[in-house]
């Protein structure tokens, strides 16, 4: 399953446009903020699909049968690109458990690169729906990885990816290696990948618009 969040949500449209703004880009709080929202719309969207459990809340006037999310999600996401759509859906999911995963790109003089993970923290994931932040889904070979942990942690009941944007390439791949019904919710959907498995048009270095420029391992 593939949510294109701008086809529902106009304004998700609009956020994920000043994140591929270059004009837009400079500040770097309102890029961080953009992500924070779009992570905040996934959140929200995930959250209707969940089961709920009625349970009877004492007010200062009576009682009152409210419906109440069954169990908390584990919210996961990759350092340090995810931080800012992780916290996004945090603000929604705030009782939410947390997993957080160091996973980048090494990469070669060649130009190739290869996925490194150094670093894993996380609960108790067994039949826990587990949903993933990562802002730009581009080979999805770094999403492959951190899925296949998740998966020796656990087995989740469900998983959600949740990115800004998507590239068609890199869905396809994700389908194809975790071979599971992973909901992917993304703010927008590209179709071009470059050699060096970048995203056109895309929006650029995420990690490094939001945090500043890293030096290359």
């Amino acid at each position: 399953m593939i949510v294109n969040l701008s086809e529902q949500h106009s304004l998700v449209s609009n956020w994920v446009s000043e994140l591929r703004d270059v004009n837009v880009q400079a500040d770097r709080m309102r890029f961080r903020r953009n992500l924070e929202r779009i992570g905040e719309v996934a959140a929200y969207e995930i959250s209707r699909i969940m089961p709920f459990t009625e349970t009877a809340i004492e007010t200062p006037l009576g009682t009152h049968n409210s419906k109440v999310l069954m169990e908390q999600p584990v919210l996961a996401t990759i350092l340090r690109a995810g931080l800012p759509l992780h916290n996004g859906m945090l603000n929604y999911f705030d009782k939410a458990d947390n997993a957080f995963v160091s996973a980048y790109r090494k990469h070669h003089r060649d130009g190739s690169f290869e996925i490194s993970m150094e670093y894993m923290s996380c609960p108790n994931l067994e039949n826990r729906v587990v949903i993933i932040s990562d802002p730009m889904l581009a080979t999805g070979a770094s999403l492959v990885k951190t899925i296949q942990s998740i998966k020796d942690e656990g087995p989740p009941s469900e998983i959600h990816v949740v990115v800004a944007i998507a590239c068609t390439v890199g869905i396809e791949y994700l389908q194809r290696e975790t071979g599971d019904k992973i909901r992917i919710w993304c703010g927008d959907i590209d179709d071009e990948l470059t050699a060096k498995g970048y995203i056109v048009p895309g929006l650029g270095d995420a990690g490094d618009l939001a945090f500043g420029t890293k030096m290359q391992s």
